[in-house]
């Protein structure tokens, strides 16, 4: 349930801020595209051609609406509130990044650009913007880092061969963080003709607005879905949290439901020393990343501290800015899981529901189990399992010590 006592902004301010949190902090040669971008897109969501469009996409391509299922065995783990789950992993290329992707893909069209480039670290946001520029026959690379390229080499098969050039990123920590970075750098050199699909809700506004409302899809299915089949709204809803689109995503039709309790979960890590963890807004403070100010893990110095996650998605040091605002507005509570719990989670809920979740979405399986066996059996717990895991099988396989420990 909401602790904010004063009515929770739902759009930034003309500057780009969620109260004190967001703007635009870009290099003077980036202003021309994002402002074109932000006139593109508001042009667009009056245009009912577009929207057409993008509708007619994430129901015959993505596969929309995804499902609300009850995990009856999960429950039974639990021992406590009811725990169903909004099937994302179900999506087109197995996770919420498609719709993203998809909307700003076409986006791109009609800047008449011919190029894309996005940053990815899991890989499930390059997957999916590879396979928006498929779709739509629009050149396409992909940064990642060199230590994601090797957790994730399903995925990086994939993106290749939808087409799409995986760009390896040697600097700093070789993840997340430092694949961004090299595509904020190219977007610098060829913003004229290529649009940054950038995939979570952070950088310069407009973007965390956008990825919002396009990732929104599933908070609004989930509110009706819920309406229908269980009769009512959940009492709390858990998403994971790196960027945060897809907690974003599901928890903004819901925001002034003050009845329903959000809550996002950080990858707590191995511990609570800087460094071992990817909890910006349980240990970080304001600072200025990637083109906006939201919470950043930084050292004594103020320089952006180096982050740990088994989960190659929730490998970074930042947030988005909403979630920033949300979090000093008291309307999310946002808590961490620790690896070692969220690959508890991840064989669990394997076992119990046949279903393999990403590593990230194990992070919020895991807070769920325990937060449904604290409540009553009446109360309903939502997960958003923002990720099928095939692309994190080897690496559990290997954190779990191999095939025979299973």
């Amino acid at each position: 349930m909401s602790t904010s006592t004063s009515p929770i902004i739902t759009n930034p301010d003309a500057n780009g801020y969620f109260g004190q949190f967001g703007g635009v902090y870009i290099p003077e040669t980036l202003i021309t595209a994002v402002r074109a971008l932000e006139a593109a897109y508001n042009d667009a969501i009056n245009d009912t051609a577009f929207t057409g469009e993008f509708e007619e996409l994430l129901k015959v391509y993505v596969g929309r609406p995804t499902p609300l299922q009850f995990a009856r065995r999960l429950t039974a783990r639990a021992g406590g509130a009811q725990i169903w789950l909004k099937r994302e992993d179900l999506a087109h290329t197995g996770a919420h990044k498609i719709n993203n992707s998809l909307g700003q893909a076409l986006l791109t069209k009609r800047m008449g650009k011919k190029r894309i480039i996005a940053e990815t670290g899991a890989g499930q946001h390059g997957v999916a913007t590879a396979t928006a520029a498929a779709c739509m026959d629009l050149q396409c690379d992909v940064f990642m880092g060199t230590e994601d390229i090797r957790r994730q080499r399903p995925n990086v098969q994939r993106m290749k061969l939808m087409g799409a050039n995986v760009v390896p990123v040697e600097s700093g920590s070789c993840t997340l963080k430092d694949a961004t970075n090299a595509a904020m750098r190219d977007w610098m050199a060829t913003s004229e003709n290529t649009h940054y699909i950038i995939g979570s809700v952070v950088g310069p506004h407009p973007f965390p607005m956008i990825v919002r409302n396009f990732q929104s899809v599933m908070g609004r299915e989930a509110r009706q879905q819920c309406l229908e089949q269980i009769g009512r709204l959940p009492d709390q809803i858990v998403a994971c949290v790196g960027g945060g689109s897809n907690a974003a995503g599901i928890f903004y039709p819901f925001i002034n439901d003050t009845q329903v309790g959000l809550v996002g979960v950080e990858a707590g890590g191995r511990s609570q020393i800087l460094g071992d963890h990817a909890a910006p807004l349980n240990f970080g403070q304001p600072g200025v990343l990637h083109g906006s100010l939201s919470y950043v893990l930084q050292n004594d110095d103020g320089q952006t501290s180096d982050v740990h996650s088994i989960s190659a998605g929730l490998d970074y040091p930042g947030v988005g800015p909403e979630h920033s605002y949300w979090h000093d507005a008291g309307r999310v509570r946002y808590t961490a899981c620790t690896d070692e719990a969220a690959l508890d989670a991840f064989k669990a809920f394997t076992r119990d529901e046949g279903i393999l979740p990403a590593l990230e979405s194990s992070h919020a399986i895991a807070h769920a189990l325990d937060l449904a066996s604290s409540l009553p059996k009446e109360q309903v717990v939502l997960i958003n399992v923002s990720g099928r895991g095939d692309k994190d099988l080897d690496e559990a396989i290997r954190l779990l010590g191999g095939t025979e420990s299973l």
